[in-house]
């Protein structure tokens, strides 16, 4: 094809390290690519004049703020593929689209960020957390009680430079984007997944193409050269432990808003895989009741399987009541 692949991206300077990352990785397979970027909704919101909108929720339809308009580029046929952080992609995908390939995750942990102080622990009473994560505050609740939450809006510096300007006492963020940026200078902490367990698909990146289904152009040939193209970046280990984890979230009928976090990894013996192992946390707001899991499954099974397996298990020691109850809401 002498036409180049079109990302499309946000303008943020993660999603556009990410962008970058991905078209490197096609280039050196020989592809040509540029690179579009795109305004999210979820981008206005986070811009000065929005900070006091309430804390961000999905779009009605289900559509992610931070995905809409990429999405909308995409079926119009105005960019070929879509790079997305996962986590912030519905766990039902429009069947216009697939998920063309899921590249190697970067590390999937949270990370406590604080100049001053080297770890949670060491944080004076009272001590206040840069987060607008539902999940995270709820898992630092269960581990410290007294501490309270500021809400940081904006990108990395953004959230960086609030810390520096005494903002709040600390900052908790995704370890991912942290390193992709070169960013973790003042990281003295990485959680334990069995602390912190990430969100689903957390440190992942989607490529997302149009689905063989869903036809935009009069010939199938570029989109059919686009999804060839994409796959080879695609990791069966990591779609996997993604598709695991997004499932348990999907049976959950959980989002971004929810205190649940899953994360699958795999189990290696000399170089061969063996088994996998899954960790998840449900939480109520306030920390104070957890349902957790982790168990170790033989290969084999199907990642749905797992995920409606590991779901089950949650439903089964009060998970789904923790959910049900009005408090469980943002």
């Amino acid at each position: 094809m002498t036409e180049p692949i079109r990302i499309g991206s946000r303008g943020s300077q993660l999603a556009l390290w990410q962008a970058n990352h991905i078209a490197a990785a096609l280039r050196d397979l020989g592809h040509a690519v540029e690179i579009e970027i795109i305004r999210t909704t979820g981008d206005r919101m986070q811009q000065p004049e929005a900070e006091n909108l309430p804390s961000l929720a999905p779009l009605p339809g289900g559509k992610g703020i931070f995905i809409k308009e990429i999405e909308e580029a995409l079926a119009e046929g105005r960019i070929d593929l879509a790079v997305h952080s996962l986590k912030d992609l519905p766990t039902q995908l429009d069947p216009r689209f697939t998920l063309a390939a899921i590249p190697p995750r970067a590390d999937p942990r949270d990370a406590f960020v604080c100049e001053q102080y080297w770890a949670l622990h060491t944080l004076p009473m009272g001590s206040r957390i840069g987060t607008t994560s539902p999940r995270r505050q709820a898992q630092l609740l269960a581990l410290r009680p007294d501490l309270q939450f500021i809400e940081t809006r904006g990108n990395i510096d953004t959230r960086l430079r609030k810390l520096a300007e005494g903002q709040c006492d600390a900052l908790v963020l995704a370890c991912a984007g942290l390193d992709r940026l070169n960013r973790a200078e003042s990281v003295h902490q990485r959680f334990p997944i069995d602390e912190l367990c990430p969100a689903p698909g957390q440190g992942a990146l989607a490529l997302e193409t149009r689905a063989p289904s869903y036809a935009v152009f009069a010939e199938p040939g570029r989109d059919d050269y686009v999804r060839n193209a994409v796959a080879a970046l695609d990791h069966p280990e990591t779609r996997f432990a993604i598709e695991a984890e997004r499932t348990v979230l999907d049976a959950l009928g959980g989002g971004c808003q929810i205190p649940i976090g899953v994360h699958c990894s795999p189990l290696h013996d000399e170089g061969v895989l063996i088994a996998w192992r899954i960790h998840a946390q449900v939480l109520s707001p306030d920390g104070e009741t957890m349902v957790c899991l982790s168990s170790e499954v033989p290969v084999g099974i199907s990642p749905r399987s797992l995920g409606h397996q590991v779901a089950e298990d949650l439903k089964s020691r009060g998970a789904f009541e923790l959910l049900a109850s009005p408090s469980a809401v943002a």
